[in-house]
């Protein structure tokens, strides 16, 4: 009864638009003045929230932000659109699945998806709307398509997700390759249709693509070049075994220097000390969510939520199928209503015993409630992804939320292919 109370007082909070590091720390002390008999004070509390931030794998998070800073800064997204145009450009469909594509190998730099999102899409969308492209599809496209940055390696709540179950974070990058690939191929296959039913305007497009073809393969992959590695450097070192994912989130800092400082030359020295700032300014609030979320999530242990929770649901575990799709529906609602870092904090020491009963991999799992909460990303009223599409268009996000509702479907039904063919996740994984 207290767990349902505390996830109420919770629900009201978050209506009210109470930020969620403030939610969780007030439900930490909740508590205390709702059942005196618990082993839990203020000193328990601020040691438990000091020992959420203390976590080595966590280092890799700040450094993993400030590398897609950089390579954002040092325009790193149009030396790949530019290299996926030259070849598809000219297709049905083309520019946008160049858009797709391109937001697949950013992925693979960010690990973030309202990077991915901002980065592809402040070069992209300027590009697709010269060309006579919808601005609301275009601005639908993108958010959609920055969802992949959480689920292609290397992803932050993958390292997050790791921390929480004891999972292996490499096994659960491997695990996230085949299926950002098989999201990014079902959303490429649809853009196709969209454009095969719709036109598009090939006298622009023609124009632009000749334009680009006229300066060489070779120039153009010459530009891409340095692109197109980072994400073959950071994760090839990750799985030859010859770094950690924590030491590969510190390469990546400086194979994106590198680039950026010496080979492209888009940023300066000057240009370090507020990349610097803007890395802290976006790191110091998920560090919070962090430590607030770890003695939330001790919180509810000792009040044997997952107990309560596994009891209520008892009889879905014996039929997997029917439990796996009540597991993807409450996750849906989740990501639809809490940001990703605190919901996988929250939900992960709750649904772990529940899917160690239910025999599921936990390296499945996490990737079935990653791929989750990256469609909560474009799902109001949270909805990252949107407000960064947004910002870049102006087009209101619900007007691009509306848009977006054929992509959020062929989202889910690679959701379903992923929750119910574990080998899409797990055959990559030894």
């Amino acid at each position: 009864m207290l767990v349902i109370k505390i996830f109420g007082v919770m629900f009201v909070l978050l209506l009210i638009t109470v930020p969620i590091s403030v939610v969780l720390g007030m439900l930490a002390f909740t508590p205390l003045f709702m059942n005196s008999g618990l082993a839990i004070n203020t000193q328990f509390i601020i040691r438990q929230i000091v020992g959420g931030m203390e976590s080595t794998p966590l280092l890799a998070i700040p450094m993993f932000i400030l590398s897609g800073i950089i390579m954002a800064r040092g325009g790193v997204s149009e030396k790949l659109f530019n290299v996926f145009s030259y070849f598809i450009g000219n297709k049905t469909g083309g520019m946008p699945c160049a858009v797709v594509i391109t937001c697949l190998f950013y992925g693979a730099i960010s690990g973030s998806a309202p990077a991915t999102t901002a980065a592809v899409g402040t070069m992209t969308i300027p590009i697709l709307l010269r060309l006579g492209y919808d601005l609301k599809f275009s601005a639908a496209l993108v958010a959609i398509s920055g969802g992949l940055g959480v689920i292609i390696p290397p992803s932050i709540p993958f390292i997050i997700y790791g921390m929480s179950s004891g999972s292996s974070v490499g096994a659960l990058f491997l695990a996230g390759v085949l299926p950002g690939i098989l999201i990014g191929f079902l959303l490429i296959l649809y853009v196709y249709f969209y454009y095969k039913k719709h036109g598009e305007d090939k006298e622009k497009i023609n124009a632009a693509i000749s334009d680009l073809r006229q300066r060489g393969f070779f120039y153009v992959f010459k530009e891409s070049f340095w692109a197109l590695l980072s994400p073959i450097i950071i994760l090839g070192s990750i799985y030859s075994g010859l770094v950690t994912p924590t030491e590969a989130a510190l390469l990546s800092v400086i194979y994106a220097v590198f680039i950026a400082l010496f080979v492209y030359k888009t940023i300066t020295l000057e240009d370090i000390v507020p990349i610097l700032v803007e890395t802290v300014k976006t790191y110091a609030p998920i560090l919070f969510i962090l430590g607030t979320a770890a003695v939330f999530g001790r919180v509810l242990t000792l009040l044997q939520a997952p107990q309560e929770i596994a009891a209520s649901i008892g009889g879905l575990l014996s039929n997997k199928v029917l439990f796996l799709i009540a597991i993807n529906l409450f996750l849906i609602v989740v990501g639809m209503i809490m940001d990703t870092s605190p919901a996988i904090l929250i939900l992960t020491p709750i649904f772990m015993p529940l899917i160690q009963a239910a025999g599921i991999n936990p390296i499945h799992f996490g990737v079935i409630l990653i791929v989750n909460l990256a469609i909560g990303f474009v799902t109001p009223p949270v909805g990252i992804n949107l407000y960064v599409a947004s910002t870049l268009t102006k087009v209101p996000v619900l007007t691009i939320a509306k848009k977006a509702v054929p992509l959020m479907i062929v989202f889910f039904i690679a959701l379903m292919l992923i929750t119910f063919i574990p080998q899409i996740s797990l055959m990559l994984v030894k």
